[in-house]
């Protein structure tokens, strides 16, 4: 099935390659699961589409690797986004939906949903390189294959919003100060978050015996407590392994190995006699045997400080950065599989390990997605802050809701004098808080000002500081989203405005038709 699939799939993509030129009534950029729901949305509402993918699959980190999804209250959880997972349960013989499933699962659900919708041209490997405006509204795009592509309405659905400097709409990244959205975690921690396992425990010298700062350790400028900065909230490749022998291929070493490297984590672990793995990682388990591994503890998976150039990097530099975090993740994994410092059980428990044979069988069984959390953030009229997560839950133009707490990972690893004994070194970034059971998600958070661009939606890279967008950035909030700007979308070409001009009574009606939940009245939760 799984062939035929990708067969189907493939001959939508052939046909649409040989066009030098394409319209549509809607151009969804970026086939992240956000964008598959928009494009599906779209189709739904008999509006033409292309969706545009820059690589090669369909899905994003969903079937990229995080196959243990981050739900917070399913409850909240409605329309096309439900059926999704509960298409991926019935893959599993289960009439429930299932938000623990595999990758290679993931994207062929969407995959075969996508091609029930014949007004959706799905392109892979096109990147748009050149935007054309007339006054606030886009035209038409280039790719990288010199193609042009035009439509009425426009969705930057990448996780990276590259289409927003092209457009020239206004965005930022890193993190704000504390003054300016009055949020009490913003910018550099007033002091070092221990909540979540995810900081140093006790003092750990993080100097050599020339007095140099170790590897993995921030040696510039660590700034200020409630100062803003551009330093980006860590990334990792979520892993797929498994223990099933006939299931496995080794984990490949890194390139290039340097021991040193990982001198502060030998410290670290003789902090205690003994560790198991999952102490190190986060090994969540998935069907058949295999796992999605993720980040925990103060060194773990979590490359700090790799991610600080992606937002503005160009395309070759971003695919450096991938390279960077695929070679930490190897050294990290080769680390704990053969390091006398690590105890023997615990070295012996990482090489029962390997990378599961079934997945991801383009990229050598490697995630083909980089977790990249957070990148660019739109700047618009609204902005979504930490107030409207755990005070203003309510909005008037609601679209759909959420229920994650604000969660965003460290940005930073730095040499402290307090509150640990002299010499210590803490990590910094990580906030981990939970306020009220679920808030609505605001319409006015997905349009730009109207003045710079008046046919694009943002449903991922949305208007949100750093704060607001950690209860944002979950899968499940960027498929309703993405959803409900599809949906949007169609009601602008239908009705000739511009996306901030949508009557939001009929955009609310018509999503509520489709099963989309959108007020906490609507789950119980006022």
């Amino acid at each position: 099935m799984r062939t035929d699939l990708f067969i189907r799939t493939l001959i939508a993509v052939t046909l649409s390659r040989g066009a030098s030129a394409l319209h549509a009534d809607v151009l969804v950029y970026g086939a992240t699961a956000s964008g598959v729901q928009a494009a599906i949305a779209a189709a739904q509402e008999n509006c033409t589409v292309i969706l545009l993918e820059p690589r090669s699959h369909v899905g994003g980190m969903v079937s990229g690797g995080l196959g243990w999804t981050d739900v917070g209250n399913p409850k909240v959880i409605g329309g096309n986004t439900l059926d999704y997972y509960l298409q991926v349960g019935a893959r599993y013989n289960l009439s429930t939906p299932q938000f623990h499933s595999e990758p290679h699962v993931n994207e062929d659900v969407y995959r075969a949903w996508l091609v029930r919708y014949p007004g959706i041209t799905l392109i892979f490997q096109q990147r748009i390189v050149a935007l054309k405006k007339s006054g606030a509204s886009i035209v038409s795009v280039s790719t990288t294959s010199g193609d042009v592509h035009s439509a009425s309405v426009w969705l930057d659905t990448t996780y990276e919003g590259d289409l927003l400097p092209l457009a020239n709409v206004s965005y930022t990244w890193g993190r704000e100060s504390v003054g300016q959205y009055n949020e009490t975690f913003a910018g550099r921690l007033q002091e070092p978050w221990s909540g979540g396992g995810h900081q140093f425990a006790q003092a750990i010298d993080p100097y050599d015996s020339q007095g140099n700062l170790l590897p993995l350790v921030y040696s510039g400028d660590p700034g200020v407590p409630g100062q803003a900065d551009l330093k980006v909230q860590a990334y990792n490749f979520r892993m797929c392994l498994t223990q099933t022998a006939d299931n496995q291929v080794p984990i490949p070493p890194p390139k290039s190995y340097n021991a040193s490297t990982w001198e502060l984590f030998r410290r670290y672990l003789a902090t205690q006699p003994s560790w198991s793995l999952s102490d190190l990682m986060i090994i969540s388990p998935l069907p058949n045997g295999k796992t999605d591994i993720n980040n925990h503890g103060p060194i773990s998976t979590d490359f700090i400080g790799g991610s600080w150039e992606y937002p503005e990097a160009p395309w070759d530099v971003k695919e450096q950065i991938w390279e960077a975090h695929r070679e930490y993740t190897k050294a990290f994994f080769y680390f704990l599989a053969n390091d006398p410092a690590v105890p023997e059980a615990t070295r012996k428990e990482m090489q029962s390990w390997g990378l599961a044979k079934d997945e991801f069988v383009d990229t050598d069984h490697w995630p083909n997605q980089l977790y990249v959390r957070e990148v660019r953030r739109m700047v618009s009229d609204f902005v979504f802050t930490q107030c409207d997560r755990y005070v203003n839950v309510t909005k008037t133009d609601t679209i759909g809701l959420g229920s994650y707490n604000i969660d965003s990972h460290h940005a930073q690893r730095i040499p402290q004098n307090g509150p640990w004994p002299t010499p210590g070194v803490v990590n910094d970034g990580d906030v981990e808080r939970s306020f009220a059971t679920a808030f609505e998600l605001p319409y006015s958070m997905l349009t730009p000002p109207q003045r710079q661009c008046d046919n694009l939606l943002v449903p991922v890279c949305t208007s949100a500081s750093h704060i607001g967008y950690g209860c944002i950035r979950l899968e499940p909030q960027f498929q309703i989203m993405g959803q409900s700007a599809g949906v949007a979308a169609a009601l602008a070409v239908r009705l000739g405005v511009p996306v901030q001009a949508v009557p939001i009574a009929s955009l609310q009606q018509r999503l509520r038709e489709l099963g989309q939940l959108l007020t906490l009245s609507d789950v119980g939760l006022a």
